[in-house]
């Protein structure tokens, strides 16, 4: 028998780019995660500072000590159900790289099209410049995004948080928008100013407060409860939000929010309530009911 001391060490295996992704993928997948390999390009990329296709183009590097333990720790969190998002410390909206952190809901597609609309509605009316309100910034998504694309309106953001306002602020300054302004205040009790607007937007917190305990744990344990609770019903965001709207657009102005799912007819009779005029919801990709619009008659001026 070969003496302990004289005994050579087991060579430990060489990860490689692709090794450690294919391992990684199917880890993740026997854990039943959702999307498993874009989660594992997603944490491998960020733990060696290359993006996604840089990966693709070194499928044969093997990683060094401090990167497998870099990536080890990034899978780690991911295991506890940590939104990717929250690990890699932003996200893409619009096109744009937002800064995200758990002061704020994570920017979803879904959001996209409530802004798209935004946008179709302005072209399709002509309108040009004026004024939009958004009600809840969060990261500062809606907000950046419509001032990007619309150079010529003024776009103010409210939000109750104060640390969610600090992450709006930074997404803000890293995008150069000059045309943002994001103040602090709550809906129910909202510092609003005497302005009126031609757009009031909002993706407000719409889950009941029965369905919380059911969501899938990446929003339920980690994104903000003030960001997803909607009251007993998941529409008390949304009455508030058009009873106020109505009041703060102009005349023809339009009033955009995003819905949860199952809420189109109940969140259209609240406008119809609120006397807007041409009341829809539109679906989104998944054919969910998810855009709540309504528009302020335009009033007729006597003769």
């Amino acid at each position: 028998m070969t003496p302990a001391s004289e005994r050579e060490e087991a060579p430990r295996p060489v990860w490689t780019v692709l090794s450690l992704l294919e391992w990684s993928d199917r880890y993740l997948r026997e854990r039943a995660f959702q999307e498993p390999r874009l989660n594992a390009e997603l944490l491998l990329s960020h733990a060696l500072g290359l993006p996604r296709l840089g990966l693709y183009l070194q499928f044969d590097r093997p990683l060094a000590p401090e990167e497998l333990a870099k990536f080890k720790g990034l899978l780690l969190r991911r295991m506890t159900h940590e939104p990717v998002q929250y690990i890699l410390g932003e996200t893409e909206f619009m096109g744009l790289r937002f800064e995200v952190t758990p002061a704020v809901l994570i920017p979803r597609p879904e959001t996209e099209e409530l802004v798209e609309e935004v946008l179709a509605w302005l072209k399709r009316s002509g309108r040009e410049e004026g004024e939009i309100l958004e009600i809840g910034a969060g990261s500062g998504n809606i907000a950046v995004a419509l001032g990007k694309f619309l150079p010529g309106f003024r776009v103010t953001s409210l939000e109750k948080s104060a640390d969610a306002l600090d992450v709006a602020r930074r997404n803000r300054d890293r995008h150069a928008v000059k045309n943002v302004e994001f103040l602090q205040g709550d809906v129910f009790n909202a510092p609003f100013d005497g302005r009126n607007y031609d757009v009031v937007v909002s993706n407000p917190p719409y889950i009941a407060d029965a369905e919380l305990g059911g969501l899938e744990p990446e929003v339920r344990d980690f994104e903000p409860r003030m960001a997803t609770a909607g009251g007993v019903d998941g529409l008390l965001f949304v009455r508030k939000i058009a009873e106020l709207a109505y009041g703060l657009l102009r005349p023809g102005g339009g009033m955009f929010m995003e819905i949860a799912a199952g809420q189109a007819g109940a969140a259209a009779a609240i406008a119809r309530r609120s006397a807007f005029d041409g009341v829809g919801v539109k679906k989104d990709f998944a054919g969910i009911g998810r855009i709540l619009s309504g528009f302020v008659p335009e009033r007729s001026v006597p003769p």
